[in-house]
């Protein structure tokens, strides 16, 4: 089977998750942890990626990012996967894959969906029942983004900063959106995309991609067909 071909949009931010192979751990160790920020951030900088959010889970990768040029992304994940599985590896002298196949990625309409993309990722640990707030796990650029730690990896989205004129009442301000869950439709709605690939945001912006990119953005229905130019397209999901 072909593999589906990814959106390649510069400027435009993509959510992206990549987990172990059959779900297994990915990190093992504190040490595990800080090495793979190590290389992604040296990955990041090296392809012009900005990172605007990122969640460690024991098996399991979510980042928000903004790519620079076309194959960003791309070559982010290759530098920072070949590097981290060689070191997982030499390590526990293992051999084989770590990663389930290739990271999976949506585009995501910043305007209307960044902050809460932002907020899904960093609720990952609090969601699986692993902490009671995300200030509690140590692996997310949710320190970052609330003001409680300085991380150099972290840029500031646009939206971000909009939140409030200073850096201080900003923070604030991002801190103030986690006392309430995520909407269930929002959180389908990420799921769906990103298992899917499609697009995270409104109407006129997936027209707009399909617009640009000649590509579905919207969760298709089995034997559900679109029709263009005349003829009848099937999208079997």
């Amino acid at each position: 089977m072909a593999r589906k071909p990814r959106f390649i949009l510069p400027g435009i931010p993509q959510h992206v998750i990549q987990r172990g192979h059959n779900r297994e751990p990915c990190f093992y160790s504190e040490d595990d942890n800080r090495r793979y920020l190590e290389n992604l951030h040296d990955a990041a900088k090296s392809n012009s990626v900005a990172i605007h959010a990122y969640i460690l889970m024991t098996n399991h990768v979510h980042l928000l990012v903004t790519p620079g040029h076309a194959h960003g992304i791309t070559h982010m994940m290759q530098d920072t996967g070949r590097k981290y599985v060689r070191y997982i590896n030499r390590t526990y002298k293992r051999t084989g894959s770590l990663w389930e196949g290739r990271y999976k990625a949506s585009l995501v309409d910043s305007e209307a969906y960044l902050l809460t993309c932002m907020r899904y990722i960093e609720m990952n640990p609090v969601r699986a029942g692993m902490v009671k707030h995300p200030g509690d796990y140590r692996w997310s650029s949710y320190h970052s983004n609330a003001g409680f730690k300085n991380n150099l990896m972290i840029e500031s989205h646009p939206v971000y900063k909009r939140l409030a004129n200073s850096v201080e009442q900003r923070q604030h301000a991002y801190r103030e959106l986690f006392n309430k869950d995520l909407d269930q439709e929002d959180l389908h709605a990420i799921r769906e995309v990103l298992n899917q690939e499609l697009v995270l945001g409104r109407e006129d912006f997936k027209d707009k991609i399909e617009q640009m990119t000649r590509r579905q953005t919207r969760p298709g229905e089995s034997g559900r067909p679109k029709i263009e130019d005349g003829r009848a397209i099937y999208y079997v999901i």
